[in-house]
C-alpha cells in the first residue's frame, strides 16, 4: 500500500518509523511518502494560508500549494489507479474499525492535513476529480490541525494490511471486530497482589473460555457502550 501525507508539520510523522508500522516500511508492506505543503508555495514567506472570504476569525488554507502537491503526488504515482483522498475534519464521517478494514484494501491512501481554520472548499472539489474524496472524523471534538487524526488513521488502517501484523488472529477478536468490546485478558502469573486471574480461563477448556469471553464482550459494551449492543443482541 501506498500512503501520501501532506503536512505542514512533515517531523510529526517521523513516529512512522519506528515499531509495526516502521517494521513494515522496511518490509516493503507500506510505502510511506511525506509532502511538505510549504514546498509548493511561490513567495518567499512560504504562505499557505490566507484570511476568509466574508469575514470571520482564523485563516483559511490556500488553493494554490494543494492544487500543485495533488498534482505532484497524482501524477508521480501512474498507477493508473486513482487514490482515496483523505481530509481529516471534524464535519466529516466517523472513522470506525469497518473503516480502517476497508481503507486497508486500497492500494493508494492521500491524507491532507488541515490547518487554522480549514482548507479552502474547492481543494475538495478539485481533488475529487483526482481520486475519491473522503472527509473523516476521529470523533465530535476539534483537534488543531489533522496531523494527529492523520497518524491514528494510518495506523489504525496500516496495522490491517496484510502481513503487517505479526498474528493475524490477534486482529479477529480486537474491540470493534464484532460490533462488541474486546473481552479482558490475563497472563501469568495467576495470582498477583490479591488479584486472580477467573478459574475458567485456567480450566483448559476451550467451549468455556470462549463463552466466557463472549459473555464478556457483551457485558463490556453494555456498560461501556450501550450504542453498539442494540445491534447485536
Amino acid at each position: 500500500m501506498r500512503i501520501d501525507v501532506v503536512t505542514i508539520f512533515p517531523a510529526f510523522f517521523d513516529i512512522l518509523d519506528v515499531s509495526l508500522l516502521g517494521k513494515a516500511r522496511g518490509a516493503g508492506l507500506l510505502d510511506v511518502r511525506i509532502h511538505d505543503l510549504r514546498s509548493h508555495t511561490h513567495d518567499r514567506h512560504r504562505t499557505v494560508d490566507d484570511s476568509p472570504y466574508g469575514g470571520g476569525a482564523g485563516m483559511v488554507m490556500k488553493p494554490e500549494p494543494w492544487g500543485d502537491v495533488l498534482d505532484e503526488i497524482a501524477g508521480a504515482a501512474d498507477t493508473g489507479i486513482r487514490p482515496t483522498i483523505i481530509f481529516p475534519s471534524p464535519a466529516g464521517e466517523v472513522f470506525t474499525q469497518a473503516t480502517a478494514r476497508e481503507l486497508s484494501t486500497r492500494n493508494h491512501l492521500v491524507f491532507g492535513c488541515g490547518r487554522y481554520e480549514g482548507i479552502d472548499e474547492r481543494v475538495f472539489a478539485y481533488a475529487a476529480t483526482l481520486g475519491e474524496v473522503r472527509l473523516v472524523s476521529l470523533g465530535d471534538y476539534v483537534l488543531n490541525g489533522g496531523e494527529v487524526a492523520s497518524m491514528a488513521m494510518i495506523e489504525a488502517i496500516g496495522r490491517l494490511v496484510p502481513g503487517v501484523v505479526g498474528n493475524p488472529e490477534s486482529l479477529v477478536e480486537e474491540s470493534h471486530e464484532d460490533g462488541l468490546l474486546e473481552y479482558p485478558s490475563y497472563t501469568k502469573p495467576s495470582s498477583w497482589r490479591g488479584y486472580e486471574v477467573p478459574d475458567v480461563l485456567l480450566s483448559g477448556h476451550h467451549g468455556r473460555v470462549a463463552q466466557w469471553r463472549r459473555d464478556q464482550q457483551i457485558e463490556r459494551t453494555r456498560l461501556r457502550r450501550p450504542d453498539l449492543l442494540s445491534d447485536q443482541i
